[in-house]
């Protein structure tokens, strides 16, 4: 989830208790049904209003305009059936944004950042006969209001083959022999297990249940592995999250992987890699080979394009656009990057080992018998889908929502409550730093 306010930050937390050389499988998202319509779309009069936090030299957002552009030419429009808002704050500046873009006639307005959705359910009690969707928002599915709809991505299942691209390398480190006690002692803690790290923007149920799906893609390749997060409280600080990047590598992480949106872990791995220490990054977003030739092995990402084209053909044929809408590997909404020349032998034929038992299912990301919380296996995981403000010190519901169980059938079904995660169980191997990078 995107920038939050300070006021939705404690809202978010009581929601939790988001082959070497070769190139990986990320999906250009076209769907056929955007193909078929393309044509009988070129003439279409749609209006979409874009509010986006960043712009296109910011990977997160970049890669919503990126999607918004697929969609445009699955479905046959053109960037002038779009009307662009860039770097708009997670303040009143986005209710003034989309009273414009309705002013503009859009007829969908998208807003790709969490801290935006207090402004659009706002503007959606104001314009009901407009569509307003909240990316990566969590209460949609609440408010009753037939024009507001929510939406993300799967994202825990690209970054689960992350980690097992990152479990890959591991593996070929320590079969060498390049990776030992005696040859990076302060790579291994007192048990023997493999130190990686993660640089994480907010400790938040999106964060949280993105990387422990990197820890367990990781183990499910190299057992034997523990991992500390460091937060950096901003999801783009280019300047903290490269020296979070080096304040891990310095403790002996071998692995880097992030959920922050620049490329500063990156090229802080990298710089580290070239004085001799041993460590590779996992990105997300973006490719980062451009920032890291070296140490960059695959970055997971979102295939926005896939939600878009549904979301604005719908809006075309004047069909309802999902409440909630989750898609992962199964659909090509997710994925990771181009493999990077340091990856280990094998990791291409690994990585479709696994998306291909995704997509079919038999492989769980959260399968309960994989991980345990103090010891034990998770057996049960409430979630209160309520949405609480947090802004006088003591929590009000206003969105009550229902408590339902999150384990069904021996695993943790993310994004299936709603779109947005909820993962927040702190499995054990995991350790989060008690402050944030200064």
């Amino acid at each position: 989830m995107k920038k939050v306010l300070g006021i939705l930050m404690a809202a978010v937390m009581a929601f939790s208790l988001a082959a070497c050389g070769s190139t990986g499988s990320e999906s250009t998202g076209s769907t056929s049904e955007g193909s078929q319509t393309a044509e009988a779309a070129s003439t279409s009069d749609i209006k979409i209003g874009a509010i986006l936090v960043g712009d296109e030299t910011e990977g997160y957002s970049a890669a919503h305009i990126n999607g918004i552009k697929e969609a445009l030419s699955n479905l046959g429009l053109t960037e002038d059936n779009v009307i662009w808002k860039y770097k708009v704050a997670e303040d009143s500046a986005c209710m003034d944004a989309a009273e414009d873009l309705v002013g503009q006639g859009c007829d969908i307005i998208f807003a790709n950042s969490y801290g935006h959705q207090t402004y659009m359910v706002e503007a959606a009690e104001k314009y009901p006969d407009v569509t307003f969707v909240s990316m990566t928002g969590d209460f949609a599915a609440l408010t009753g209001l037939d024009n507001f709809k929510n939406a993300f991505t799967k994202i825990y299942e690209s970054r689960y083959v992350s980690g097992v691209v990152a479990g890959m390398k591991l593996q070929e480190l320590v079969e060498s022999g390049e990776l030992t006690t005696e040859t990076q002692p302060d790579s291994f803690d007192a048990d023997g297990n493999i130190k990686i790290g993660y640089v994480g923007a907010y400790n938040y149920a999106e964060v949280v249940s993105g990387y422990t799906a990197f820890f367990l893609g990781v183990r499910s390749v190299m057992p034997n592995v523990v991992m500390e997060v460091m937060y950096t409280n901003s999801w783009f600080d280019i300047d903290k999250e490269g020296a979070a990047a080096e304040a891990l590598i310095a403790n002996g992480c071998v692995i880097i992987g992030q959920h922050a949106d620049s490329t500063g872990a990156p090229a802080a791995t990298e710089k580290m890699l070239g004085t001799g220490r041993i460590c590779y990054s996992i990105g997300y977003n973006i490719d980062m080979l451009d920032t890291a030739p070296n140490a960059a092995l695959t970055s997971a990402t979102n295939v926005w394009g896939v939600y878009y084209t549904e979301a604005i053909q719908a809006a075309m044929n004047g069909e309802e656009v999902p409440v909630d809408w989750a898609k992962g590997y199964e659909d090509g909404a997710v994925a990771i990057t181009t493999l990077g020349s340091s990856c280990a032998e094998g990791t291409a034929e690994k990585v479709a080992e696994v998306e291909a038992a995704l997509k079919d299912g038999s492989l769980k990301v959260f399968d309960t018998s994989t991980f345990t919380v103090d010891g034990q296996t998770v057996t049960s995981a409430p979630i209160d889908l309520t949405f609480y403000d947090y802004s006088t010190g003591s929590p009000v519901a206003l969105y009550q929502g229902e408590t339902k169980e999150a384990i069904t059938d021996g695993s943790f079904s993310e994004s299936t409550l709603r779109s947005a995660p909820y993962f927040a169980l702190r499995i054990d191997g995991i350790t989060e730093d008690a402050e944030p990078v200064a």
